[in-house]
C-alpha cells in the first residue's frame, strides 16, 4: 500500500494531486502527517506543498468540472473532518483520468465528497438561523458562534447583505478567528490576547461595561416572548431538539 502525507492545507491536498501524476503513483491514502499509517504500508511519500502546482491543478479542476461541483468541494473542505483527504484526492484523481464524474453518485469517493459538503452547508443555513447578536455601546453588533465546521467563510455575506448598514462582529470561538463588518468592508479579524476580549468566550455574553443599555431591555423582552408563545400543551422536546440542537443553545439569548 502506497501512502502520502501531506500538511494538512488545501494547497498541500492539490500538490499531492499533481506529485502522484509526476510520479505515475496511484496512493491509496492521503493523510495528515503525523496520523498513523495503515497497517500494511510498504511506501510513503511525504508532499510539499507548492503554491504553483496547487494553482495549476485547481486551474485544470475548473476545465473539467462545472461551477456547482468546485463549489461543493471547495466547501467539503471546510467541513475540516479528518475523513475527507483520501476521497477528496481520489475524487480529484479520477476528475482528470475520466472527466466530470461530479453526478456519478455511484463512485464511493465523490458520494463521500458530496455528502460532507451537504453537512458543511446544512451547518451554515443552521448558523443563518441561531446567530444571536448583542449591541455594544459604540453601535457593533456582536455574535460569538462554535460551530463543528468552519463554516464563517460562506456566511459573512448573507450577513453584509442582510445588515449591511451597521458595522457587526461574528467571532468563532473554537477556531480562534472572526469576521469585522464596518459598513462597507468584511475583514477577517484574530485577537493576539482572547483573555482581554470585551465578551466571555464560554457563553458569547458582552460584559456589561460594553453591552448598550437598551439590548439588555431587549434580550430580556425577547426572553418574555419566547416564553409567552409557548403552548405547554403542545411542547415536543424531542422535535423541538432536532429543529434547534443542544450545542447552539449557549450562544442562544433565548436559552440563557
Amino acid at each position: 500500500m502506497t501512502v502520502y502525507t501531506f500538511d494538512g492545507t488545501m494547497d498541500g491536498l492539490l500538490t499531492a494531486v499533481f506529485d502522484a501524476f509526476a510520479l505515475h503513483e496511484q496512493p491509496e491514502q492521503l493523510l495528515k502527517s503525523g496520523d498513523a499509517l495503515p497497517l500494511f504500508c510498504d511506501h510513503t511519500y511525504q508532499v510539499t506543498a507548492d503554491d504553483e502546482k496547487a494553482r495549476r491543478v485547481w486551474t485544470g479542476l475548473e476545465k473539467h468540472l462545472p461551477r456547482e461541483a468546485m463549489k461543493l468541494i471547495s466547501v467539503s473542505w471546510l467541513s475540516e473532518l479528518p475523513e475527507l483527504p483520501t476521497p477528496l484526492f481520489q475524487y480529484v484523481c479520477k476528475v482528470f483520468r475520466q472527466g466530470d464524474i461530479s453526478k456519478n453518485f455511484a463512485d464511493p469517493d465523490v458520494l463521500a465528497v458530496t455528502n460532507i459538503a451537504r453537512r458543511v452547508l446544512h451547518e451554515q443555513l443552521r448558523m443563518k438561523q441561531f446567530i444571536r447578536f448583542q449591541k455594544a455601546k459604540d453601535g457593533t453588533y456582536l455574535a460569538v458562534v462554535s460551530p463543528d465546521h468552519d463554516v464563517l467563510p460562506i456566511i459573512t455575506d448573507h450577513f453584509s447583505d442582510r445588515f449591511n448598514d451597521q458595522s457587526w462582529l461574528i467571532y468563532d470561538a473554537k477556531r480562534h478567528y472572526g469576521f469585522y463588518y464596518d459598513g462597507k468592508t468584511v475583514i477577517r479579524i484574530t485577537f493576539e490576547d482572547e483573555a482581554a476580549v470585551p465578551f466571555n468566550l464560554a457563553n458569547g455574553k458582552l460584559n456589561e461595561e460594553v453591552l448598550s443599555s437598551d439590548d439588555q431591555l431587549l434580550q430580556n423582552l425577547w426572553r418574555t416572548y419566547f416564553k409567552a408563545i409557548c403552548i405547554r400543551e403542545r411542547m415536543n422536546p424531542r422535535k423541538q431538539l432536532s429543529d434547534m440542537p443542544r450545542r447552539y443553545w449557549k450562544y442562544m439569548t433565548e436559552k440563557q
